[in-house]
């Protein structure tokens, strides 16, 4: 049975100020009459209530379409956590296990090769190396798998990349996988954070660990369960999805999926596509212990061990990858770890915007983002489709929940 959240009469019930959250929102209007952004959809919930929901300017700019509380967003990289869940619901069930080669259950990852200096914008010819030890699934669900993404590494990596055309709409994963078998990792298995394919490799595991394709695990097992009745991996009707707005430089809209076609491959690291009333609700499950209206998905174990910072002061983070924040500084000199699926701040300080030790977090490129604070018992999710602007809106969001809270 789906679960919906109470809303509550005053934001003051759970100790919001009604008048400190008109800030957030009357600066996303500002943003949406000066054209910087189309619309958004904001949500803040606090002890298991919503406190604000606001859907503000438009679902499509050019159309003069009104963005809805329940308009459907291309979430991205927001899409990783759902994978996570999913491999640890198998590794609760005995089907994998998460210090188990990757290899184990993709045999062509046995014998990689690896990228000797790829960051080298000067190198001349990629030289290799063996692997030192094998990849492993924890080191998909961190970031350390030596995994990458053609943009973030040096230019002959990213040839090699790109060559492969990795991001093939038509592709299937077992096919996607089969193609970043034959290339060479970026850093050594375990040696280096590194954004990029990895959860898209963790989407096969899933899938051979469970002998589900993954979205129609990800549906059953997660999403029914819990009463997600709009996220989904497409088609759906381009009268619910949100718009990137025209960028008056170049006259057309930032590159985005059609919705409307249905995608052969389901990528584990960015197909899903969601509203924030779903997404809060897969949030509140993370944020209670793995369930939600008598539906468990996880243990308390479980999560607590997702959302413990995975990474050892050895692991460093490669220069080509940003962090969360953008450029401002590597991950560790703002306190914040990586856990398994998610950005985990680890201390008070180091870092320009506000937060909680043990707060956990990720974002995706199109301008979605969502963070989960157990201390303040607090969800916050912002759903745009503004590419260009979403670092912009990740620090605005920050500051202006936190400043809200009075209690």
């Amino acid at each position: 049975m789906a679960f919906d959240m109470a809303r509550v009469k005053r934001p003051e019930d759970v100790g919001l100020s009604s008048e400190r959250l008109k800030r957030l929102t009357d600066a996303l209007k500002t943003d949406i009459d000066e054209g910087t952004v189309p619309g958004a959809v904001v949500l803040v919930a606090r002890n298991g209530q919503i406190a604000c929901l606001e859907a503000l300017g438009y679902r499509d700019r050019e159309a003069g379409a009104a963005m809805a509380p329940d308009t459907i967003f291309r979430i991205a990289s927001m899409t990783k956590p759902f994978t996570s869940v999913a491999t640890m619901m198998l590794a609760e069930e005995g089907r994998l296990l998460i210090a188990d080669p990757v290899a184990r259950y993709l045999p062509d990852f046995a014998d990689l090769k690896v990228a000797v200096d790829s960051d080298n914008a000067s190198a001349k010819k990629l030289s290799k190396e063996p692997m030192r030890r094998q990849m492993t699934v924890q080191d998909l669900l961190r970031h350390t798998s030596g995994l990458t993404y053609a943009h973030l590494t040096g230019h002959l990596l990213k040839k090699t990349y790109e060559a492969a055309y990795l991001a093939d709409e038509k592709q299937t994963n077992a096919e996607m996988t089969a193609k970043l078998a034959k290339l060479p990792l970026a850093h050594q298995p375990g040696s280096t954070w590194q954004y990029g394919m990895s959860t898209d490799v963790l989407g096969r595991v899933v899938e051979v660990a469970s002998g589900m394709d993954l979205d129609r695990f990800i549906v059953e097992r997660i999403c029914k369960p819990l009463g997600l009745a709009h996220t989904t991996f497409g088609p759906i009707d381009a009268a619910r999805v949100a718009q990137p707005q025209i960028d008056p430089a170049s006259g057309k809209r930032p590159p985005m999926r059609d919705t409307a076609i249905r995608q052969t491959w389901i990528s584990g690291g960015s197909s899903l596509l969601s509203t924030a009333g779903d997404y809060v609700r897969f949030c509140q499950m993370l944020l209670n212990g793995g369930e939600l209206g008598g539906m468990r998905l996880l243990s308390p174990s479980t999560v607590a061990l997702m959302t413990s910072d995975h990474l050892t002061p050895e692991t460093r983070r490669s220069p080509s990858t940003p962090t969360l924040f953008g450029a401002l500084a590597p991950m560790s000199e703002l306190g914040i770890g990586f856990g398994l699926g998610f950005a985990v701040r680890t201390h008070a300080g180091r870092n320009p915007l506000p937060g909680s030790v043990g707060d956990f977090s990720w974002s995706g490129v199109t301008g979605t983002y969502f963070w989960i604070d157990p201390t303040q018992q607090l969800i916050a999710i912002l759903m745009t489709q503004a590419p260009m602007q979403r670092l912009r809106y990740r620090y605005l969001m920050r500051t202006l929940v936190y400043q809200a809270i009075v209690e």
